[in-house]
Order: C-alpha cells, then sequence, then structure tokens
C-alpha cells in the first residue's frame, strides 16, 4: 500500500438541511428563467428521496435525517408540506410567510438545528443546501464542535448562486446540476388568454361580431364590470376550465395523501367542504394556475366539482342526484 494512498473514510452520522426557498429558486432559474413557485409544480417527495440517495452514495454512514426548511402563512403548512411532513426520516421545519411572499425565520430555524446537533454530538457530518451567507455562523458554530460542514448548491445559469463566504467556510462544496433536478420540476402551462397575440391588439368587426354570436353555445367569462361596444376592446377571458378542474383533481390527491382515509370519510358525501379547507383548495389551485380565481365564481365551482369527483372516486362513490 503506498504511503500517499487516501485512508478509508470513517463512519459518519450526518444530517441532511434543505434551504427550500433556495433550491426551488435556484432550479426554477435554471431550468425555467423563473423563480417564482407559481411558475412551476415540484414533485417533493421525488425530490427528497433523490437527494437522500445521493448522501447515502456519498457518505459511508448513517443518515439522522432530513430536515426540510420551508415557509407558510402563519406557519399553517400546505398540501405539498403535509406530504413532506410524512415522509419517514423526513423533518419539515416552517417559518412564516409573510404578505409579500418574503420567508421569515427560515435561517434561524436552519441555524438552530445544526448548533444543537453539532453541540450534542448527534451528527459528525452536516450537509447542506443552501445560499444564503447569513449561513455562516451555524457552518462555524458547527465545526467548532467538530462536525465536518459540506455545502451543496444549484448549478447556477450563470455566474454565482451562492455566497462566496459560505463556500470558503464549507468543508466541501459540491453541486446539483441540471440532468439531477429536472425530472422533479414541471412548468405550468401558460392559460391560453395571458399569451400575448400582436393580431388581437386592434380586433376586426369580424372578430367582434363573432365574438358575440358564439355566446349562444359558449358563454365567455368575463370581469366584473367590464363593457363591450363595437369599438372597445374584447373582454378578458376567464380561467381555462380544463386546468381549473385539473388543478382540483391534483390538489384533491394531495389532500387525500395528507389526510388519509380515515380523516376524508368525515367529508363524505359532500358537496359543501369546511371553511378552512375551501379556502386551502383555492389557495393550492391557485398556486398551481399561476392565476387569481377569486373573481370567477363559476370556476370556483369547477374546481370543487372535480375536487369531489376525485374524493367519489377515491371511495367508489357514484352520484346520482343533483347537487342542493
Amino acid at each position: 500500500m503506498s504511503e500517499f494512498a487516501a485512508p478509508m473514510p470513517v463512519l459518519a452520522r450526518y444530517a441532511v438541511m434543505v434551504d427550500v426557498g433556495y433550491i426551488y429558486a435556484a432550479a426554477g432559474e435554471l431550468l425555467f428563467g423563473t423563480s417564482s413557485r407559481r411558475d412551476f409544480r415540484v414533485d417533493a417527495v421525488g425530490l427528497i428521496s433523490s437527494i437522500t440517495k445521493y448522501a447515502d452514495e456519498s457518505f459511508r454512514g448513517e443518515l439522522l435525517r432530513v430536515y426540510w426548511y420551508d415557509a407558510a402563512r402563519d406557519r399553517v403548512p400546505t398540501i405539498d408540506q403535509r406530504v413532506v411532513a410524512q415522509m419517514a426520516w423526513v423533518k419539515l421545519r416552517l417559518g412564516n410567510l409573510n404578505a409579500r411572499g418574503q420567508q421569515k425565520g427560515v435561517d434561524a430555524n436552519i441555524r438552530a438545528d445544526m448548533e444543537a446537533l453539532a453541540r450534542h454530538r448527534a451528527i459528525t457530518d452536516a450537509v447542506l443546501i443552501a445560499g444564503d451567507e447569513d449561513m455562516v455562523p451555524a457552518v462555524e458554530a458547527a465545526q467548532a464542535f467538530g462536525v465536518r460542514v459540506h455545502l451543496w448548491g444549484i448549478e447556477p445559469p450563470y455566474g454565482t448562486n451562492q455566497a462566496e463566504r459560505l463556500v470558503w467556510e464549507s468543508d466541501t462544496v459540491d453541486v446539483l446540476e441540471t440532468g439531477f433536478l429536472r425530472p422533479y420540476f414541471t412548468r405550468n402551462p401558460v392559460p391560453e388568454q395571458a399569451r400575448p397575440d400582436p393580431q388581437a391588439a386592434t380586433p376586426t368587426p369580424a372578430q367582434i361580431f363573432g365574438e358575440r354570436h358564439n355566446r349562444t353555445t359558449a358563454p365567455i367569462p368575463m370581469v366584473r364590470g367590464s363593457h363591450m361596444s363595437s369599438t372597445g376592446p374584447l373582454p378578458k377571458l376567464g380561467p381555462d376550465r380544463r386546468h381549473v378542474e385539473e388543478a382540483g383533481e391534483h390538489v384533491a390527491h394531495k389532500w387525500i395523501l395528507t389526510r388519509g382515509q380515515d380523516n376524508i370519510r368525515d367529508l363524505l358525501p359532500g358537496p359543501i367542504l369546511p371553511p378552512v379547507i375551501d379556502k386551502e383548495l383555492l389557495v393550492e389551485a391557485e398556486k398551481e394556475l399561476g392565476q387569481s380565481l377569486r373573481p370567477y365564481q363559476e370556476a370556483r365551482e369547477w374546481l370543487r366539482d372535480a375536487f369531489w369527483a376525485r374524493v367519489h372516486r377515491e371511495f367508489g362513490i357514484v352520484i346520482g342526484r343533483s347537487r342542493g
């Protein structure tokens, strides 16, 4: 054996600590050119499983758990966050999401957990997926207790998306590349009415009068207070029904996974949802659609109907009577 051969790595006990705001925003920029969560969906369960597998391949030792740091309004978890919280070996930590969509308390949660784990010698290594320089004191504190800190980042489309000092202070640095992330991120479809149409700026008489005739078979949702004249612009279209129904079914599917069949039976046979659940359904659907449904009462009915259709299929219930 050569005297210069690398020594066998010691057994490690490690935790993976993920700043969700960083990983989602950075991956969104890389894959779609946007950091807004409204513009894409994330398979969080699949992403966490892939990160866990990658860590297992990187370390010779035992995973303590994955810490998933996110934020929610009034710290009330969303359906996606509840699904994550149900995962084995995963600990959901929530900060607050203020009215401006800014995360508060997430960095503090990460620092507190990292320092506590290091102080009590619960881990020998910490994988940190983050980019904020505010993480530097936590890294230094963990290192002072003998913990090795491994910084993982998201491949930047250009430049860098991690604070330089955070990179310097970490013991090792790794990058999660496009191919690793792409299977878990999906771009939300852009509603047809939101796509710019140069020819629609000045409608022709045929377009205006044709729109009027088509109303007899396909009513067009309009924004309250809007008016149409022979010289005015076309009315603003509401949300696409198919997209709304898909969002309702998707939210229902995640809701079933979160609450479980025993709890969901309490709502059957419907069709009235408790106000808290009805509001959560609306908020989650709007996130998926990337637009507000609040001005469109008919669209909200489509959403509820699709939600109940998915729930009834889950329990094999056939609805033979009209809604009351």
